[in-house]
């Protein structure tokens, strides 16, 4: 028997397409995400933007809803708002930014003479005792600074740079109330959307946490908004009780520290004692104590009544929350803190916890296996 000759081998391909388009799909996702993070980033202050506008929707849209229950039109109950809010903005802005200006400006020029009239108060005594020649020298410096022409001048060009700032800081104001306005008028129409991302069987459970968030974060900007106007009247009735210099602009000072959540009122309180120390120990200490009564007040029966509509957040979380946000997004993120953190904490509770609890220990047995034996 002759054995048939052998077939040549068939060669093998070399494939070399599947591991381009890999490496070709890996490259082009990896350039779409760094495009995708340079466009963020170049987008950090429109985002900031929306974000104001999105918190201040929330925040005007508990007014909103209580003009609606009067029987006013949600159309007109966000002009009736929005005319009210720009009404005080303006008041506040005549009756506050002269007087702020000009005691401003009084600060700058009377700053070698605060520090002379210092350096004979009790209170600066006690520090050259007990600090010695090093507090004296540092004083000197300082005196030496505020009366050199050349500092003077460049103290001028940051006030400019002031100016520049303060009017884009305005020019992103106008932004954000017309932003806002708009999310105030679709407020509704914006959370029904939202809903309808998810699946049916789910629409009614989000619609009911995107309520519950939504006016809870409402509840909170607007208690906050309401705390800060209070802290500021006190501070700055305190100030004109005490004959504390610069009432007004310490008032304004108080009103913008204390939007800071938990430690405002506490860091207002030790920048206003201490700018207190240079007039005297006596105004100084009437006007710490008297603050510090004010915030046990408040703490204790404004902060419950306010806040009585707002999610609870545990302190550490509020801590927490700040840091993370402050560090994130700058005094945006410490001022949302608190309400993301809340929003976060309603997930966890309306989501995450039911669905463990409805998880059975695997020492017992499950309902399903309970109800196959019994039909058995």
């Amino acid at each position: 028997m002759v054995d048939a000759p052998a077939l040549p081998e068939e060669s093998t391909p070399i494939r070399l397409w599947g591991p381009f388009r890999t490496g070709l799909l890996a490259t082009i996702g990896g350039l779409v995400a760094i495009g995708l993070g340079v466009a963020v980033s170049q987008l950090s202050t429109v985002l900031i933007y929306v974000g104001f506008a999105l918190f201040a929707a929330l925040g005007l849209d508990p007014v909103v809803r209580f003009l609606q229950r009067r029987g006013i039109s949600r159309a007109w109950s966000i002009v009736v708002v929005y005319s009210g809010f720009a009404a005080v903005a303006v008041g506040v802005l005549l009756l506050i930014v002269p007087t702020v200006v000009r005691q401003v400006a009084q600060v700058v020029a009377d700053a070698p003479k605060t520090l002379h009239a210092f350096t004979e108060t009790d209170f600066y005594a006690w520090l050259s005792s007990t600090f010695g020649s090093e507090w004296g020298a540092w004083l000197s410096d300082a005196q030496s600074f505020l009366t050199d022409p050349a500092n003077l001048a460049s103290l001028g060009r940051g006030a400019l740079d002031v100016g520049v700032g303060v009017a884009t800081t305005l020019s992103g104001l106008v932004i954000v109330l017309v932003l806002s306005l708009y999310f105030l008028a679709s407020l509704d129409r914006i959370k029904a959307a939202f809903a309808r991302v998810f699946p049916a069987r789910s629409r009614d459970q989000v619609t009911r946490i995107t309520g519950q968030v939504t006016d809870s974060v409402g509840s909170y900007l607007v208690g906050m908004v309401v705390l800060a106007g209070i802290n500021s009247v006190v501070a700055f009735t305190l100030h004109l009780a005490t004959g504390l210099p610069f009432a007004a602009l310490l008032g304004v000072a108080a009103f913008c520290i204390t939007l800071i959540p938990l430690v405002g009122s506490v860091l207002y309180w030790v920048v206003a004692t201490t700018l207190a120390l240079f007039t005297g120990w006596v105004p100084a200490l009437v006007f710490g104590v008297l603050y510090l009564i004010y915030m046990q007040v408040e703490a204790y029966v404004l902060t419950p009544r306010v806040m009585s509509r707002a999610i609870s957040v545990p302190g550490s979380l509020v801590v927490i929350g700040a840091l993370v946000g402050g560090t994130l997004l700058g005094l945006l993120g410490a001022l949302i803190a608190i309400p993301v953190t809340a929003s976060l904490l309603l997930l966890v509770t309306q989501l995450v916890i039911p669905r463990q609890d409805a998880k059975t220990s695997p020492l017992e047995p499950h309902p399903r296996d309970t109800a196959q034996k019994e039909n058995a």
